[in-house]
C-alpha cells in the first residue's frame, strides 16, 4: 500500500459519511422519540410538553452539528469544516497531511507550524475509507503546491498509515 496515490479530480469533499448517517438517524430519533413523550402523557401540561419537544429540538440540533464537520478541496484551496468553525486555506498552507494509528481525524500540518484538525475526514467507524481519503488529500496536496510559501523546497511526505 506504499503506491502514491493519483489525485482525485477538484471538487471533491470528504466527510465521515457513516458516522454523518449515525449522528443524523440518532437525532431525528431523539426528536421524534420526545415529541411522542409530550404528545402521548396526557398528565403532562402545557409547559411540560413544550419543555420536552425543546429538549429534543436542541439534542437533535447538537447532533446535526456534530455531523457537519468535512474538508472541501478546490481548485482555490482546502475548505475545513470542523465542530465549531471554517477555516479556509491555500494549498501552500498545507505542509503536511497526518492520519497516524489512534489519531481520531487527520491533522493538517501549517506552513505557520501550527496544526490543524481536519475532522471530516475520521477513522471512527470507516477506517479504510478515512486512510483513502487522507492518501487522497495528501496526493491532492503534493500535486497542488510544489514550493513552500518561503521559497523552500517541500520534503516528501510519508503517505498516512493503513
Amino acid at each position: 500500500m506504499s503506491d502514491p496515490t493519483s489525485p482525485p479530480p477538484l471538487p471533491v469533499t470528504f466527510r465521515p459519511a457513516r458516522t454523518r448517517v449515525v449522528l443524523l438517524a440518532a437525532g431525528v430519533a431523539v426528536l421524534l422519540a420526545l415529541c411522542a413523550v409530550a404528545v402521548l402523557l396526557d398528565q403532562l401540561g402545557p409547559g411540560e410538553k413544550l419543555s420536552f419537544a425543546l429538549t429534543g429540538v436542541l439534542l437533535c440540533g447538537i447532533l446535526v452539528r456534530l455531523s457537519r464537520p468535512k474538508v472541501v478541496a478546490e481548485e482555490s484551496g482546502v475548505t475545513v469544516v470542523n465542530f465549531a468553525g471554517v477555516r479556509q486555506l491555500e494549498w501552500a498552507e498545507i505542509v503536511q497531511v497526518n492520519l497516524r494509528a489512534g489519531d481520531p481525524w487527520v491533522y493538517l500540518n501549517l506552513s505557520d507550524g501550527t496544526s490543524l484538525p481536519a475532522v471530516g475526514i475520521q477513522p471512527g467507524i470507516d477506517r479504510r475509507r478515512a486512510v483513502a481519503d487522507a492518501r487522497a488529500l495528501t496526493a491532492l496536496v503534493e500535486a497542488r503546491s510544489t514550493a513552500r510559501p518561503d521559497g523552500g523546497d517541500r520534503t516528501p511526505r510519508k503517505h498516512p498509515e493503513s
